[in-house]
Parts: structure tokens; C-alpha cells; sequence
């Protein structure tokens, strides 16, 4: 049995991206992040905070599921410098631009880039380094259970 010929993606020559802090990112879809339980747990370690005081300070239930809290048009994080928690961020932002949605079509991809003055620049990332990152996380992941957060809150 032969194995079928990989599917031909726009990417196949790898994409350049590179972080330039514009925040874009951080106001598509209303600024909704939706963080792993992990990624409570890192965020709350880089402001040094319990997972318990970084949950009732900077999250709050969207439709059944925990966010982080925003202005209705940015993330909670994002400040007049960029994000605030760059280091501490979640795998969501961490992945953008590279995230499944985006890389469905060269159109998808346009749009994208429309909104983030960082495609086109910088590093060039690889096809398999592009599916690597974009197989890390979804444009619109669950986020955590709400029983899991209070369960495992310090």
C-alpha cells in the first residue's frame, strides 16, 4: 500500500512572522482569551499570584466557559506597551498567528494578515515548524472546566 502524496499548502515554503507588540491579535473576537488550566497556572506565576487570587482578579465566565476578563474590546492584559503578561501569556496567544482558522486558505491567511503588521517579517517558519505550532492549540479552544479551576486553585 502507498501512502497518498501530502496535501499541497500555501505554507509549503514556510511564512515569515515576528511579534512586533502591536496588539492586534489581542482585540480579535472581542479580546476573548480562552486559557488552558496550564496556562492559568503560568499566567498566575509570572504576576506571582495563587491561581485562586489570579482567577477572581482576572477571569470571569464567558458562556459556561472561564476567559479572561476584557474591556469588550481587548484582553485584560493588553496595555498601552503590549501585553502585559508577554512572557506569562497563554498557548493561544503564543500560537497566533499559526492557528488552524488562519491557515485553512492563502484567503484566511490575507486576512490575517490584514489585521497583524507581523506577518510577513521576521523569522521564516518552516512548514513543519508552522504544524507544530498550529497543531498546539485551536483559533477557539475550550478553556478550562470551571469545577477543574476551583479544584485546583493554589
Amino acid at each position: 500500500m502507498t501512502k497518498a502524496p501530502e496535501k499541497k499548502r500555501f505554507y509549503s515554503e514556510g511564512l515569515h512572522f515576528e511579534c512586533t507588540g502591536c496588539g492586534a491579535c489581542c482585540k480579535l473576537g472581542g479580546g476573548f482569551v480562552y486559557p488552558s488550566l496550564e496556562d492559568v497556572g503560568f499566567a498566575a506565576r509570572h504576576l506571582e499570584l495563587s491561581v485562586t487570587n489570579f482567577s477572581k482578579t482576572y477571569m470571569e465566565l464567558h458562556e459556561g466557559q472561564y476567559v479572561f476578563k476584557n474591556d469588550g474590546d481587548n484582553c485584560i492584559f493588553y496595555g498601552e506597551k503590549g501585553c502585559t503578561i508577554y512572557d506569562g501569556r497563554p498557548s493561544q496567544c503564543r500560537t497566533f498567528p499559526f492557528w488552524s482558522a488562519n491557515l485553512k486558505s492563502q484567503y484566511r491567511w490575507k486576512i490575517t494578515e490584514e489585521e497583524c503588521e507581523g506577518i510577513g517579517q521576521g523569522k521564516l517558519f518552516s512548514r513543519d515548524e508552522i504544524d507544530d505550532i498550529r497543531n498546539q492549540t485551536s483559533q477557539t479552544p475550550s478553556g478550562p472546566d470551571p469545577k477543574l479551576l476551583m479544584e485546583n486553585s493554589d
